[in-house]
């Protein structure tokens, strides 16, 4: 069942309403037509971002406005676009802002980059005025207590729709976040005062469910797992990783049986993601089976169900929000600091993105899991070449949920074999001045490493979020 195939999430839900100012087309009547065909660019662009879009058409008065209002909010849109043709008044769109639900982007594309001044007459300058209405919108939702982004540009500008993008990206984040149900299985590990999280507060700023799970849910599936999937699973694991000459073939047959019984576990809850932890005692069964998760996890992670080890809520849901964006993400903390070569080592033993790695992951065995109880197989790799975004939520005192954001670059370098994902990172500065300013912004001890510069995505998600975001910038 599980392999490096990724499933496929569902896909925004975007509603479009597009308008102007009614008293305009008998004055002028060529017009309402030239807008009508600018929305139905837009409404093919818009359907190219790969989102399912509900266009409710063409509104022209405050009543249109209303029945539109309606029709977006039975369809239960993750975000709604408004497109500002020319000028309207604030009554046709602050309805639907108000009731819909979703986050609202007001978008202003005038038809080319600049007028024919010498030629234009008053029509065709109307096309092109879809800017005047902007900050009566941004004046009204204002007063209204209904937030609110936008995008000016013209039709085909790819500036303004590389932003209408980011934004689409980022409805789908904070609806798989809503939607989301979070497996949270085992216990904290004992003293990481960081890591607790209070459940309730997942909901009250995130939406979505944390379903809390005991390793006995895994293991009385792990028991049904045949011989036959786990010599499947086995087979599976030396096609996706090197092994190397430490792995041990009852432990990799161990691990390949957990990793299916965590594919079942998965399905049953309908999880999107997972945190686990169990420290176990003297070789029981569930010391034996949270030292077996590593590989399956991975390979969740690879599918785009992100798992981590030391009970790291938080981090699961980063590790989500970023594989959403594209960005893979990858369990990741501290390792030590490189003066010599002015980088910072991060990574974590556990579970990875497989997809994220600069080259064929490695399975090590191990006869210790430094920190953990057990022993085992353990991934071993480095995040590809290139721009990186280290990524965490932090937990303010007041319960709120905030980003924290960091840019740098993945570069060459030693790296430690120790069954461990470990990347060198340049943040552009002295790694001690990064790291100082890394830890006061109050980010826990994990975070998710992922592929891209990606501040200016989360910066959208943490704004439809309603989340602060600090970019770490030394």
């Amino acid at each position: 069942m599980s392999t490096l195939t990724r499933g496929t999430p569902p896909r925004t839900k975007v509603g479009l309403v597009a308008g102007g100012l009614g008293a305009y087309w008998p004055q002028f009547p060529d017009l309402l037509p030239q807008l009508e065909r600018s929305s139905a660019r837009v409404s093919e662009r818009m359907t190219a971002l790969d989102c399912e879009v509900v266009d409710v058409g063409f509104i022209s008065d405050a009543q249109e406005g209303a029945a539109a209002a309606e029709r977006l909010r039975a369809a239960g849109c993750d975000l709604i676009v408004g497109f500002l043709t020319t000028y309207m008044t604030a009554t046709m769109l602050v309805p639907i802002a108000q009731r819909s639900g979703a986050p609202v982007l007001l978008i202003n594309l005038q038809p080319t980059e600049s007028m024919d001044h010498a030629a234009f007459d008053t029509g065709q300058w109307l096309a092109y005025c879809g800017a005047c209405p902007l900050p009566e919108m941004a004046n009204a939702f204002m007063r209204c207590g209904v937030p609110f982004r936008s995008v000016s540009g013209y039709l085909e500008d790819e500036r303004a729709w590389e932003k209408i993008g980011r934004w689409v990206r980022a409805a789908g984040v904070r609806a798989a976040l809503r939607r989301g149900r979070h497996g949270l299985m085992g216990h904290l590990y004992p003293g990481m005062l960081d890591v607790a999280t209070d459940l309730t507060l997942v909901s009250a700023n995130f939406g979505g469910h944390v379903e809390v799970l005991e390793f006995d849910d895994l293991r009385v599936r792990v028991e049904k797992v045949t011989d036959a999937e786990t010599d499947e699973r086995t087979k599976l694991a030396r096609e996706v990783f090197e092994l190397a000459d430490t792995v041990n073939e009852d432990d990799l047959s161990w691990a390949a049986r957990v990793s299916v019984g965590l594919d079942r576990l998965v399905a049953d809850f309908e999880l999107d993601s997972l945190a686990y932890y169990h420290r176990g005692l003297d070789g029981e069964i569930h010391e034996r089976l949270g030292a077996g998760m590593i590989l399956g996890a991975s390979l969740l992670t690879a599918r785009g169900i992100p798992a981590a080890g030391e009970y790291e809520l938080r981090t699961s849901l980063a590790m989500l929000i970023m594989d959403r964006l594209g960005g893979g993400g990858s369990f990741t903390e501290l390792q030590a600091l490189d003066f010599a070569r002015g980088h910072v080592e991060m990574g974590h033993d556990g579970p990875a993105h497989l997809a994220i790695s600069s080259r064929r992951p490695l399975l090590r065995g191990l006869g210790v899991y430094h920190g953990k109880r057990g022993w085992g197989v353990s991934v071993e790799f480095d995040v590809a070449r290139g721009p990186v975004t280290a990524f965490g939520l932090r937990q303010r005192h007041d319960g709120a949920f905030g980003f924290v954001v960091s840019q740098g670059e993945v570069v060459g370098g030693p790296l430690l074999q120790i069954g461990n994902t470990t990347s060198r990172v340049d943040f552009g500065c002295d790694p001690g001045e990064w790291t100082d300013a890394w830890s006061a912004s109050g980010i826990s001890h994990h975070w998710a490493l992922g592929t891209g510069h990606r501040v200016a995505d989360l910066r959208a998600v943490a704004d439809l979020l309603g989340a602060e975001l600090v970019h770490v910038q030394p």
